[in-house]
């Protein structure tokens, strides 16, 4: 037999590079620094690739890699690997979820604490033969109000660990249950502009997806208490870097602290480099013994595993099943993720339940991959690229969002189904989910009960209206004039004159003003639009 060759192309610990290399089945090259050139010459000889956050396995790595099985990301995010390429390609993508929670955490109260002190320029300026007593003057941390963006594992610990110091805690995190908030003792607000004028403290725990990019800008820091300290070991992009260097130059923000950037390394020209009061590590949230000692052998472990046994751990594009259970779910796997996704785009931010029932055939099945599959897609908005079939029950329980599932005898009209139903309170949004054809074609068959037939796939409109005479002519001619195409159509009305749910297959997003448009009818009452 063909011995196995493993790439580690990032800096892992060295008890990691000895468990690949347990019992000499994997032959193990440690070859880091590699520009992208280069690693397409050589990555067509290895089976797995082992990177951390400095390797970017592109769409042309994974193209040139003909033998490759397994990518291991020694860490929690996978920004630096193409994923969908790797799915394409049929590669496994895994990862270590939560290996690097609590020395991310503990930087950031690190920072929090050098921010309060000024204990990095008070050292240089000693460093320096300086004895400058008075211009370090700083401020307690007892007392004072912190704000953290994002209440997921780190966000979490950081929590306990400022309470702990005797301070306040507010949090936003439009995904977090009011019981899971009780649970942590942080008060939870609505929205990030009513947390920022009551802040001494600021710092970020969020994943950089659309709705997060620069959410911290010009306009939220004006918001912001005079003299705020503001911290970020989570991405960088959430904080626009110039309106920044603008807060800390007039005093708006009297400190920052920053462990993540834009662009990383930042570049010779970056513009707040020159600042005193600010403060720089080079992306060391993970940057523990403990941290690498635990994600190397994890990632280890789980590529042995994937290489030697077929078994699957920590996958991020595939769930962790054997083969021959993941041949029958896989229908459900997709159709899971679209009314997952579906429903997270329906449903309000902040969620108390979900209610997952598996009914006719459906019962048979292996039910906690198609639920992780379904979460996954609810939860993308809340957790980014970084939620995955693996940790996405963890990241619920830390939503305080409580899980159920249900086996039905109910007799439908369909052979099995999938219903998914999401509780605000009393607000419910509900999705039903089955297959057509032989194809195993997944079509969505109800939404909030109501009886359609769409395709979960590309951009779909969702209008409620009056049901009268004219109207589908009329909404045709209304999209036509704003360059929208439709590909299909399905109606549904509560009663002859009633309200009518019209859905859309359209060909192009609907932007803001069409949407506008649509809704400055008085025959129609609303309209959404969701990306699948």
């Amino acid at each position: 037999m063909q011995t196995l060759k493993v790439l580690v192309a990032d800096p892992v610990s060295q008890s990691g590079v000895d468990e690949l290399a347990t019992g000499g089945a994997l032959e193990v090259t440690v070859n880091t620094g590699l520009p992208e050139a280069e690693l397409i010459k050589i990555i067509p000889e290895f089976s797995a690739l082992v990177v951390r956050s400095q390797t970017k396995v592109t769409a042309k790595v994974l193209e040139a890699a003909k033998n490759l099985k397994v990518v291991g990301r020694a860490g929690v995010g996978v920004d630096n690997v193409d994923i969908d390429a790797a799915t394409k390609a049929g590669v496994i993508v895994m990862n270590t979820p939560g290996g690097n929670t609590i020395s991310t955490a503990e930087l950031a109260f690190s920072l929090i604490v050098s921010l309060a002190r000024s204990i990095p320029q008070a050292d240089a300026s000693m460093k320096a033969g300086r004895w400058d007593r008075k211009k370090f003057e700083g401020v307690e941390l007892y007392n004072k109000t912190l704000g953290i963006l994002g209440m997921g594992r780190i966000g979490t610990e950081v929590a306990r660990r400022a309470l702990a110091f005797g301070m306040r805690v507010v949090a936003y995190d439009p995904y977090l249950s009011e019981a899971k908030a009780r649970s942590l003792q942080v008060e939870v607000v609505e929205n990030i502009d009513e947390l920022l004028p009551r802040v001494d403290f600021l710092t970020m725990h969020m994943p950089l997806t659309a709705e997060t990019k620069h959410m911290i800008d010009a306009r939220r820091l004006a918001l912001c208490k005079k003299g705020v300290r503001i911290v970020n070991c989570a991405r960088g992009g959430l904080i626009d870097e110039a309106a920044l260097k603008d807060g800390l130059e007039s005093g708006q923000v009297a400190g920052a602290a920053l462990d993540v950037y834009e662009v990383e390394p930042p570049p010779a020209e970056f513009p707040l480099r020159d600042l005193k009061n600010i403060v720089f590590t080079p992306h060391l949230g993970a940057s523990t013994a403990e941290a690498q000692e635990n994600v190397g052998i994890e990632i280890a472990q789980a590529i042995r595993a994937a290489l030697l046994d077929g078994e699957i751990r920590n996958a991020v594009n595939m769930p962790s099943i054997d083969a021959k259970t993941f041949a029958v779910v896989k229908p459900y796997l997709t159709l899971g993720d679209k009314l997952g996704r579906f429903a997270g785009q329906l449903a309000p931010k902040r969620n108390d339940r979900i209610v997952i029932t598996y009914g006719g055939k459906a019962v048979e099945l292996p039910t906690d991959a198609v639920t992780r599959s379904i979460l996954t897609g609810f939860l993308r908005q809340a957790g980014g690229d970084e939620v995955n079939s693996v940790n996405v029950r963890s990241m619920a329980e830390t939503l305080g969002l409580q899980v159920e599932e249900v086996k039905s005898s109910e007799q439908t009209d369909f052979n099995e189904w999938l219903h998914v139903a999401v509780w605000s309170g009393d607000t419910k949004v509900s999705l039903g989910g089955t297959f057509f054809g032989a194809k195993n074609d997944p079509r969505i068959v109800r939404i909030n009960s109501q009886p359609v037939e769409v395709t979960p796939g590309g951009v779909v409109l969702l209008l409620e209206n009056k049901d009268r005479p004219g109207i589908v002519g009329h909404l045709g001619t209304l999209l036509g004039q704003q360059n929208v195409n439709i590909a299909s159509m399905s109606l549904s009305r509560d009663a002859v004159g009633g309200k009518a749910l019209t859905v859309l297959n359209v060909d192009s997003t609907p932007d803001q003003p069409t949407l506008d448009r649509l809704l400055a009818e008085p025959d129609i009452f609303s309209a959404r639009v969701v990306q699948l």
